[in-house]
């Protein structure tokens, strides 16, 4: 054990050190007790709200949840994976490491180890670990509560580091590798990035493929492939109650297939609107960013400093100066996205380093760094120039179930890091100095020379102005009251503003690429050595980025826990509501702006509205139809909306009206109107009367006897026991009736049971459930038990099982290995 430290100190010593950056970063948040405000996180906290207090209250967190949107699958909001291993390892790093040290630290000890397979040396590796982990974009996920997001893209660069093991020869030890990060990837349960990490993972065996063919070394590269689909499979079976129950949930969410088909209602038959899923494009001229952080205004909401000339002018006109600076600091990204948290940065030494690893690397593996860069690029500019976007977005399978395609950047920005350490690498390794110092300078000149111009004659490649100043100009001018000279004097010192900004910042790069290069001379002309240059780079690099990271998630970004808890004080409305003993109706909260896009309200009680990139097709389309050029009341009815909230237009105080024409939590109807397709019941429930009719698709017409429908005043039903998988009614009727249940419709995995006999139930009123009761007094269930769920976690148990023993199994032979080549080395 003594001579397993002695060998391994030097990188229990960097571990000790990057846990130490880690906790260093947050370190004044952390020791005054105070936790992360993350708007992402408050939304969730909403959408968990009933998942939460269900399993406080039973120890079972339930799998539906009727919080929001009426009613939806729990898997994307939060749900327990008890059998994948993945969890519980998960779990234990949230336990130990506080939030959100334990996601810097990842980042970090992931990236030592992908640069450790990579066969740097120990603190080169470290260097290379800080550059990949704290690329800007990794801190800016953090502040905006993208948790998962952030968590899969730490797993990154280990199942790099398996994949590159596995093609090495390290067969089992690669391949486990691989699937245990894997594993922890898929469980991150963000399909976006892992989809992003498989198109760079794909260029990677393509390229390893073609040389492989090329150097006749087919055999061992499938060997390599066949061990690493092992790994793929059992990560994939670790994760089966995760893929499945993703899997068939996406198929009916606003990235499956359309249910409409009139032109103008919806969007695409399949996946995400374009318009919708390209947002969030990056610039072209935005990757500046990559080097000059405020090369485009940095955030929407960039600190400004007194000495703005349009603050100044601002205040001078009678603004308040606090909104004045708002105002400023708001204005200062030019870019078309709508909003940003923060650029790309992916540092100033990491640019030039990168820069002359495309000039001196030699390894084949520079050419799938730069492919995947560009792909990445091309595809994260989106409508700005859609001739790749638009192919895969139109023919690579899943590309189009995603939003937000500057995304892309985070294959960059891990590829940026690893062939800019790769290149320092080469400087200390390479025997031809003359060549690496040649190099070096064109690296240089180009780096240094594109800073230069950015600082002399920055308006030469940036117009500082954003697509629509003319209409910001505008905007300006009523917000003067017609003072047109005033809003052009703004608007241009806005311009001013931002090329202040950039200048500084570039001045900034350009100190440390004078930095970087001074280093790379010191370690050509032989006059530092290896370990002490590593230690500099490294501090350079931190410095750098830094202080960039803490532009976008700094101390002021937490805040008193008590202050947290008073995000949700309900008001007065809210109170009011709650005291409601009715265990199941719902809330439509126009007070708070847009319903379908905040989960706030969702916190103190079942509503309409709320907030999921993953709600139901058929709810959304719904939302399209009948509430967005007005609120129809029907749909409100037939949802059981009990009360609706609005706001007083010049106060904005909010006010409750109790809804007396709600239709409970079911009823029986007297008619039922059968419908040719889902364009004719959207077009049915635009105006009907929901407790007395029934529209149906002609699809289920077998599950109705014309028998049953007629008069329903002879008939009772009511919800008499109410959890979230589990409904309860009584009905009583001296006929057949046809019910309607104020329930959203979810064949996978829901069944119903009358007097505990499963019978069938069917769609109606376009997401509603509806089914036909017999006469007499009975007990009607509705129970959520999907096998997606259930089945998943059995096979997630057995795979779980199989990767702890191909772990243990690779770690015991690399261990036999180790022990059998001394004696070797000793006679030698």
């Amino acid at each position: 054990m003594n001579n397993w430290f002695k060998r391994n100190s030097v990188h229990l010593i960097i571990v000790a050190i990057l846990i130490v950056i880690s906790f260093a970063y947050f370190f004044t948040p952390i020791i005054q007790g105070k936790v992360l405000m993350q708007s992402d996180v408050l939304q969730a906290q909403s959408m968990q709200k009933e998942i939460n207090d269900v399993k406080a209250a039973t120890g079972h967190a339930p799998l539906w949840t009727n919080q929001m949107f009426g009613g939806m699958p729990a898997y994307q909001i939060w749900a327990s994976f008890p059998s994948n291993i993945a969890s519980h390892v998960i779990d234990i790093l949230k336990a130990v490491f506080p939030n959100p040290v334990d996601t810097v630290l990842l980042y970090l000890l992931g990236g030592y180890l992908l640069f450790s397979v990579l066969r740097l040396s120990p603190w080169l590796a470290a260097a290379g670990a800080i550059a990949l982990a704290f690329t800007s974009y990794n801190f800016i996920y953090i502040t905006a509560g993208h948790a998962n997001q952030a968590y899969a893209i730490a797993f990154f660069a280990p199942i790099l580091a398996g994949i590159i093991l596995t093609l090495r020869g390290k067969y089992l030890l690669g391949a486990s590798i691989t699937g245990l990060f894997l594993a922890m990837e898929i469980r991150s349960n963000h399909v976006q990035m892992t989809y992003y990490l498989l198109l760079c993972i794909a260029i990677l065996l393509i390229i390893e493929l073609y040389h492989a063919i090329k150097d006749k070394q087919a055999k061992p590269f499938l060997k390599s492939m066949a061990y690493l689909l092992a790994g793929v499979v059992l990560a994939i079976a670790v994760n089966a109650s995760v893929l499945w129950t993703t899997y068939e949930y996406s198929q009916y969410t606003i990235r499956g297939k359309a249910n409409l088909t009139t032109k103008g209602t919806t969007g695409p038959t399949h996946g995400l609107d374009k318009d919708y899923a390209y947002t969030w494009s990056q610039g072209v001229s935005e990757c500046l960013t990559f080097l000059i952080p405020n090369a485009y205004g940095g955030g929407s909401s960039t600190a400004v400093g007194d000495d703005s000339k349009a603050v100044k002018t601002l205040v001078d006109a009678g603004v308040d100066p606090a909104q004045a600076h708002g105002f400023v600091s708001q204005s200062l990204y030019y870019g078309n996205k709508s909003v940003t948290f923060g650029p790309w940065y992916f540092g100033a030494a990491v640019f030039f380093l990168f820069v002359l690893g495309l000039l001196i690397v030699k390894n084949r593996i520079k050419w799938w760094l730069l492919s995947a860069v560009l792909l990445s690029m091309f595809l994260s500019f989106g409508k700005n120039l859609p001739f790749i976007s638009d192919f895969f977005f139109n023919y690579v399978p899943m590309y189009n179930k995603f939003r937000t395609v500057e995304s892309t950047l985070v294959i960059a920005a891990l590829c940026f890091p690893i062939l800019a350490l790769l290149a320092i690498n080469e400087v200390i390794t390479n025997t031809d100095k003359a060549l690496i110092f040649k190099r070096a300078k064109i690296a240089f000149y180009i780096t240094g020379g594109l800073l230069l111009i950015m600082i002399a004659v920055p308006d030469v490649l940036l117009s500082f102005k954003a697509d629509d100043h003319l209409g910001f100009i505008n905007n300006l001018t009523q917000m003067f009251r017609g003072n047109s000279g005033l809003a052009t004097t703004v608007a241009a010192q806005i311009v001013d503003d931002r090329i202040s900004l950039e200048r500084a910042d570039a001045i900034r790069s350009l100190i440390i690429v004078l930095l970087t290069a001074g280093l790379v001379w010191l370690i050509i002309k032989d006059k530092i050595k290896v370990n002490i240059a590593a230690l500099i780079l490294a501090a350079i690099i931190l410095f750098d980025m830094w202080g960039v990271d803490k532009r976008y998630l700094k101390d002021s970004n937490f805040v008193e826990k008590s202050e947290m808890a008073q995000q949700y004080t309900p008001r007065e409305v809210d109170q009011f509501i709650m005291k409601d003993p009715d265990p199941n109706f719902r809330v439509f909260d126009m007070a708070s702006g847009d319903p379908f896009h905040d989960s706030h309200s969702s916190y103190f009680y079942k509503t309409v509205g709320g907030f999921h990139s993953a709600r139901l097709r058929r709810f959304d389309e719904l939302v399209e139809n009948q509430f967005t050029k007005s609120v129809n009341q029907d749909v409100l009815d037939m949802l059981n909306t009990k009360y609706i909230i609005t706001a007083d237009p010049k106060t904005g105080t909010a006010s409750m009206s109790a809804n007396q024409t709600a239709c409970g939590n079911a009823w029986f109807v007297k008619s039922v109107k059968f419908a040719d397709n889902a364009d004719q019941e959207m077009q049915a429930i635009s105006s009907f009367t929901p407790k007395d009719e029934a529209i149906v698709d002609k699809q289920y017409k077998s599950f109705i006897n014309d028998g049953s429908i007629g008069s329903a005043t002879t008939g009772t039903i009511k919800l008499v026991n109410y959890a979230p998988e589990h409904l309860v009614y009584e009905s009583g009727s001296t006929s057949a009736q046809i019910a309607v249940f104020s329930e959203i419709y979810y064949d996978k995995g829901w069944t119903m049971l009358i007097d505990g006999k499963e019978q069938p139930y069917f769609r109606a009123d376009y997401l509603l459930r509806a089914a036909q009761i017999p006469v007499g007094n009975h007990k009607i269930e509705f129970i959520f038990h999907p096998t997606s769920y259930y089945a998943g976690e059995k096979i997630s148990l057995a795979g779980s099982i199989l990767l702890v023993l191909a772990l243990g199994g690779a770690l015991y032979n690399e261990t036999k290995k180790k022990q059998a080549a001394k004696p070797a080395t000793k006679k030698a």
